[in-house]
């Protein structure tokens, strides 16, 4: 049984007025694959897209293990003691399941659970990464309407998920490990090129000196990286999350990071440029999903599976009588 759903301006008022229950509901229509939820949702977020924009949009990834959810839960803190409302999306893009892992996220997030000024959802994202563009950019234009002034986006790991989460953020932080170094060689030609702050995390007790030591290699390494764009060369940090040591120090980069963009213009032009790439990305994702939600095309898929094992076609020559069946162009 499908539950009753409320007037569109019920749910608008509501979010604008910052109403968690209705932003709840709201997120749960975008993540929705119904085609009535799908259409209340644009009419949703229409509503509330001249309200949005105002929010710092962090963006936090790292290996697994270095202490990602626990950093959040301690910065948020830090965030909140400087009278900012925040809100921590966690993508998964793995998990089939909604929600992933957020329930093990909220437990260390503990240090801002039950905060009145703090909002933790997951981010269910689906099979693919257009999942995870589409429906998490959408929710973080809802949370930005109902005035949180940081929206944290967390993301699970290290992989594709973190391209497609980075062009939806302001700033985007990579958290690294003492110890780590096979990792930080395997990850330095893809994520670490699109970090602007690198944190090493848990620089405490006997990992303290070591923590410096990795500071310095890294810095090093950084200092062979093409310029970038943003007129920010990438800083190096280390902290204690578990201690709660130098998350200041993050947080005031951080909004460093922010003033100088702003500055140069940068911030502006990234936030137009994404745009662009969240209308072309969505188109993509929705051709995707067009395509494979058709009732048509799943025997049509599997007969053409079958014909490619067998050798009659081959995988490119298939896929595109797969498409021109898809548009009616031709018989399939």
């Amino acid at each position: 049984m499908v539950k009753k759903r409320l007037p569109v301006e019920t749910y608008i008022h509501g979010i604008l007025n910052g109403d968690r229950v209705l932003l709840s509901q709201a997120i749960t229509l975008v993540e929705s694959t119904l085609n009535t939820d799908l259409k209340l949702a644009q009419a949703v977020v229409r509503g509330i897209l001249p309200h949005t924009g105002k929010s710092l949009r962090v963006g936090i990834t790292g290996i697994p293990g270095a202490g990602k959810s626990t950093l959040i839960g301690n910065l948020g803190k830090v965030i909140l003691k400087a009278g900012k409302k925040l809100a921590v999306l966690t993508v998964d893009p793995s998990s089939k399941i909604s929600g992933g892992s957020i329930l093990g996220d909220k437990t260390r997030m503990e240090a801002i659970v039950g905060e009145a000024g703090v909002y933790i959802r997951p981010s269910s994202t689906g099979k693919t990464l257009g999942g995870v563009s589409a429906k998490t950019r959408e929710i973080l234009l809802l949370c930005e309407a109902a005035g949180f002034d940081v929206v944290i986006i967390e993301t699970v790991g290290v992989g594709q998920s973190e391209v497609a989460v980075r062009e939806m953020v302001d700033v985007f932080l990579l958290m690294l490990i003492t110890g780590a170094g096979d990792e930080l060689q395997g990850i330095k030609k893809g994520i670490m090129e699109m970090a602007d702050l690198f944190v090493i995390n848990k620089a405490d007790g006997k990992n303290a000196e070591k923590a410096l030591q990795t500071k310095s290699d890294l810095k090093k390494i950084l200092h062979y990286f093409p310029a970038p764009e943003n007129g920010w060369h990438p800083t190096v940090l280390t902290c204690s999350s578990l201690y709660q040591e130098g998350l200041q120090e993050i947080w005031e980069l951080i909004l460093q990071y922010e003033q100088t963009v702003k500055k140069n213009g940068f911030f502006e032009s990234n936030r137009s440029l994404q745009q662009i790439s969240w209308l072309e990305s969505h188109i993509n994702f929705l051709l995707e999903q067009e395509f494979y939600s058709h009732p048509d095309m799943a025997p049509a898929l599997e007969k053409a599976k079958r014909q490619v094992l067998e050798g009659k076609y081959s995988a490119i020559g298939m896929a595109r009588r797969l498409v021109n069946f898809f548009f009616n162009r031709s018989g399939f």
